[in-house]
């Protein structure tokens, strides 16, 4: 079976109950407790950021499968969805385990039922009882994955734990590449997914988050042995979400690297036109999901690479 990187599939979540979460805040160092809006006024920007979001996706002819969180039990990160699921081409759905007590309850609401209403599924791993000893893996949060060359790129840290990323890798039939990364800080950096990003034929990445030189040497070969061209970004603008983009496709088969318009706007000109050579860029204003939720594009887009029934 041919493995494809991108999809035209992708499912979203609409928040119901939007906010600022303290439990994921402990390792979090990009969600910001603003208090200068009322929790009604998050929720009311939120969902107007979202829906913006997906219609200037579905204005491109990507397929986003958009599943209503339920307003009960209150799901403040309902809207990145990416964390709790993933989906392969073999019709395999991965449940993952969750850092935070109160984002697990978002695996049983109803976007559950509703990936399963919409798509083919042949087979669920379970790995939601590893919460019961304190080891979490956040899907393609803690994940990048070369999926045409079978590789997973993790950064390890209090929600990337080795020995599950290990047991993923064998079941799922990839190669593990594991590192640590580091904000300005020193602090872990808490998902993989805000300081890479990769695409079919290129990666954004913020190698200087990575301080040991034999880990930063073999990221920098596995990317060359697959053909993947390095676009590198700096600290700052990792920390205007630049590492956290997708690409995607749609039916007319074009690509884009999808990004908020934060991360858009901290890039250069020479990334800028690099990113072009490879793909074209698209983004939305999403700042109230990004402050409060310190989540950012890549997090709201959950891939879906099942068959549609």
């Amino acid at each position: 079976m041919e493995k494809h990187q991108t999809t035209s599939n992708i499912l979203m979540v609409r928040p119901a109950n939007f906010g600022f979460n303290p439990e994921t805040a402990a390792n979090n160092a990009f969600q910001v407790n603003d208090t200068s809006l009322t929790v009604a006024e998050i929720q009311q920007k939120a969902v107007a950021e979202f829906d913006n979001f997906v219609n200037i996706l579905r204005g491109r002819a990507v397929h986003v499968f958009v599943a209503q969180d339920s307003a009960s039990p209150v799901k403040t990160d309902a809207v990145f969805p990416n964390n709790w699921i993933t989906s392969h081409g073999d019709g395999t759905m991965v449940l993952y385990p969750m850092f935070s007590k109160n984002r697990r309850l978002e695996r049983d609401s109803d976007v559950m039922h509703f990936v399963e209403n919409q798509f083919i599924i042949n087979k669920i791993l379970h790995l939601e009882h590893y919460e019961e000893i304190n080891s979490f893996l956040e899907g393609t949060g803690s994940m990048i994955l070369d999926r045409k060359n079978e590789i997973c790129y993790a950064c390890l840290s209090p929600r990337t734990d080795l020995t599950l990323l290990d047991e993923w890798c064998d079941l799922m039939h990839h190669k593990r590449v594991a590192f640590r990364a580091v904000d300005g800080q020193g602090k872990d950096i808490y998902h993989t997914n805000v300081m890479m990003a990769l695409g079919e034929t290129f990666v954004v990445i913020c190698l200087e988050t990575i301080q040991d030189v034999n880990e930063r040497l073999d990221l920098i070969k596995h990317f060359e042995l697959t053909s993947k061209d390095i676009i590198e970004i700096s600290l700052a603008q990792m920390m205007s979400f630049a590492g956290n983009m997708l690409q995607v496709r749609n039916d007319f088969d074009e690509t884009f690297l999808v990004m908020s318009k934060q991360a858009y706007d901290s890039l250069n000109a020479t990334q800028i036109a690099h990113i072009q050579r490879h793909t074209e860029i698209l983004y939305a204003d999403i700042k109230t999901i990004e402050t409060y939720g310190g989540g950012s594009a890549r997090c709201m887009l959950a891939e879906i690479f099942f068959e549609k029934k």
